[in-house]
């Protein structure tokens, strides 16, 4: 006996391929969303560690803005102390430069030559007194000229005056305070 198939099997064989073609495509789009989601999950995982990452770097960077905070709080602590030792040593270094200066002066002034005054203005000191004569005040300047404590001697002003009945030359000089070498005032200090 012939089976004869009255069956459109050619429209079965297409319903067929669609739905096979339909199951396919539900398949390629679960397929593309699961590997969607998991890449958006791997990389959500990678944002968040660079975040976490990013956070930890952010903390380090307020701790060490701090710190750099207080180093530049100590570092100017550290220049003001500095400040200070340079003006104590300076000062130290003044204490006894005073007697020096007048031990040399006291050695510089020639016979008959007399200070009623002496004025110190910063490092310019201005001599007044009598002399017997100019002569003798040319040679006050020259040897003051010659001292390792004083430098440049300019005479102000010279004029007659009378002084216990006697004709003397009142004089006024000024002269620049020089620092004076170590072997300079070593030999201040010897003499």
């Amino acid at each position: 006996m012939i089976r004869i198939n009255l069956l459109p099997h050619r429209e079965q064989a297409r319903r067929e391929r669609r739905q096979q073609f339909y199951i396919f495509s539900g398949l390629m789009i679960a397929a593309g969303v699961i590997i969607g989601v998991l890449v958006h999950t791997v990389y959500a995982g990678y944002i968040e560690a660079q975040e976490r990452r990013n956070n930890i770097f952010k903390t380090e960077i307020k701790k060490l803005d701090a710190e750099i905070d207080e180093i530049k709080k100590l570092q100017e602590q550290i220049n003001a102390l500095l400040a200070r030792k340079q003006v104590i040593e300076a000062l130290q270094a003044d204490r006894a430069q005073t007697v020096l200066l007048l031990n040399d002066l006291a050695q510089k002034m020639p016979e008959g030559v007399y200070l009623k005054s002496i004025k110190q203005n910063g490092n310019n000191i201005g001599l007044s007194g009598y002399a017997q004569s100019n002569a003798r005040v040319s040679h006050l300047m020259r040897n003051l000229g010659e001292s390792s404590f004083f430098a440049q001697a300019k005479l102000v002003e010279v004029k007659s005056a009378t002084l216990n009945s006697r004709v003397v030359s009142e004089f006024a000089l000024d002269v620049m305070r020089a620092r004076p070498t170590v072997e300079g005032a070593e030999k201040g200090a010897q003499k």
